[in-house]
């Protein structure tokens, strides 16, 4: 898909996050908003994927697993308008017995949603035995996830490394929101990173970086992330992007982790955004 169609998509994405997260008051933008451009590319541009044919097991297709769920919005909306379930749907994002909890559940069994999270740190894992269950029914898509930078702070992200190295799980490829930002504060304020490349490399697997924001260069790095699938290393892209992306007044702070803007504030945003989809 051309650039321009693809920034259409990503702007319309983010008009229906901060209308989702102000119509409850409750969610979190921040991220979900600055992730827009690389889910919207990757559902629309890079993996092979059925949305009218959602079965759990995605044999023949391309996989997606996230691991920091609380950037459900920005999932949400992608999913619907990738053609998942109606778009309208999204109108009823955190209420009462929707099928778009706060955080994605299996329970409700919404198309699109094949774990739950919300608990920080599990998604590689899974991500990892979905990939072995392709290798042992010998389907050769792969199996992607995004984690957020802070989520490496839990101890079973590493752990999962670890594995996928040693078992040379290489049909799987992890993104990493490098937004330097979590929910206290600056990533490095909580507990510093240090290394990211140097830290995954040791650990075995292939790294590569890339800015979330910059649809040509996304595609170029995924291109090099599927090229070096199948060779025995798992890959990992340490993607840059601003917390906020797209609004100006929530760039540059780690204050709209999970707060959501008021009337006047969400007229702003969406003056920021142009509709290009047609709202739901």
């Amino acid at each position: 898909m051309e650039t321009t169609a693809l920034q259409h998509i990503a702007s319309q994405v983010r008009r229906d996050i901060v209308r989702m997260v102000a119509g409850v008051n409750s969610g979190h933008p921040g991220g979900s908003l600055g992730c827009a451009d690389f889910l919207t590319l990757l559902y629309f541009d890079q993996m092979n994927h059925d949305a009218e044919n959602f079965t759990m097991d995605g044999i023949g297709q391309d996989l997606f697993f996230l691991s920091n769920g609380h950037i459900s919005p920005v999932w949400y909306s992608v999913l619907s308008r990738s053609g998942y379930f109606p778009v309208n749907e999204l109108g009823t994002f955190r209420k009462l017995s929707t099928r778009l909890q706060g955080h994605p559940s299996t329970d409700k069994k919404l198309p699109g949603i094949r774990m739950a999270s919300g608990s920080l740190g599990q998604g590689l894992s899974v991500a990892i035995g979905a990939a072995q269950v392709k290798r042992l029914n010998k389907d050769n898509h792969l199996v992607y996830c995004l984690h957020g930078d802070g989520e490496l702070q839990e101890g079973q992200i590493w752990e999962a490394a670890m594995y996928a190295a040693a078992r040379k799980v290489d049909n799987v490829i992890a993104t990493i929101d490098c937004n330097g930002r979590q929910i206290d504060g600056d990533v490095d304020d909580v507990i510093s990173l240090g290394d990211l490349h140097a830290k995954w490399a040791a650990f075995g697997w292939e790294v590569l970086t890339m800015d979330g924001h910059n649809f040509t260069d996304m595609k170029n790095t995924l291109a090099k992330a599927t090229s070096l699938c199948g060779h025995g290393k798992p890959v990992v892209i340490l993607m840059k992007t601003e917390m906020g992306q797209g609004v100006d007044y929530m760039m540059g702070s780690h204050k709209w982790h999970g707060v959501a803007p008021n009337a006047t504030q969400l007229e702003d945003a969406l003056g920021q955004l142009e509709e290009t989809l047609g709202d739901y």
